[in-house]
């Protein structure tokens, strides 16, 4: 089989893929959803605790932002409700093995995956012009805009710290892991996304291409 024909191949496969997924039943969506959980759920298992503050450094971001995209701009959300849910009601796959409710000085991280994933998926199945790395890389980087928004604004408040103190124990040593795992993400995601539409996109009549 020739070069061509392989990348050919690969297309199809992936609009196949992507079609599928939108076009599932509610519970398999859910399926999917718990079990974007349950990898967000080992990927917090990861974790580097550093001596200055009580928020470590975990894998959930990866998983997080990866849900967005696999599962959309509903189920991706979903898919972090239950894992915020689950765990508060007693499942220890929070970072640690814990659990309990995000009322910690990290709970505010646990909070913010569900918007970040769903902000993710929305803009990734409306719009083609955004499944790119560039256009991953952008999302992605919003997304954790937003988790470090609601992570820092509960930290500062269960903490009692300004703003200095917020920014140095919630946000600035994180950034250069999270922005390795933006990149991660959108690196694999901006080669597994079709560039046409399987969603009735807004942007559709600009990207005529079959796949």
């Amino acid at each position: 089989m020739s070069r061509t024909m392989l990348v050919e191949n690969w297309k199809l496969r992936r609009y196949r893929l992507f079609k599928w997924r939108y076009e599932l039943s509610v519970p398999r969506k859910l399926v999917f959803a718990f079990g974007l959980a349950c990898l967000t759920g080992l990927a917090a298992q990861i974790r580097i605790l550093l001596p200055f503050t009580p928020v470590p450094i975990t894998g959930q971001v990866f998983a997080v932002l990866l849900s967005g995209v696999l599962l959309g701009r509903l189920y991706g959300g979903v898919s972090q409700a239950l894992y915020v849910a689950l765990g508060s009601v007693g499942l220890p796959w929070f970072a640690g093995g814990n659990a309990g409710l995000p009322i910690g000085p990290t709970g505010g991280y646990l909070i913010g995956f569900i918007p970040a994933a769903m902000l993710v998926g929305w803009f990734t199945d409306r719009h083609i012009r955004l499944r790119g790395v560039w256009g991953q890389t952008l999302l992605m980087m919003t997304a954790v805009g937003i988790i470090y928004l609601l992570g820092a604004v509960q930290f500062a408040v269960v903490m009692g710290a300004g703003l200095w103190a917020t920014l140095m124990g919630a946000v600035l040593p994180f950034i250069p892991v999270d922005l390795a795992k933006a990149l991660g993400v959108a690196a694999i995601t901006s080669t597994l996304l079709p560039k046409a539409s399987y969603d009735g996109e807004v942007d559709k009549a600009a990207y005529p291409s079959k796949y």
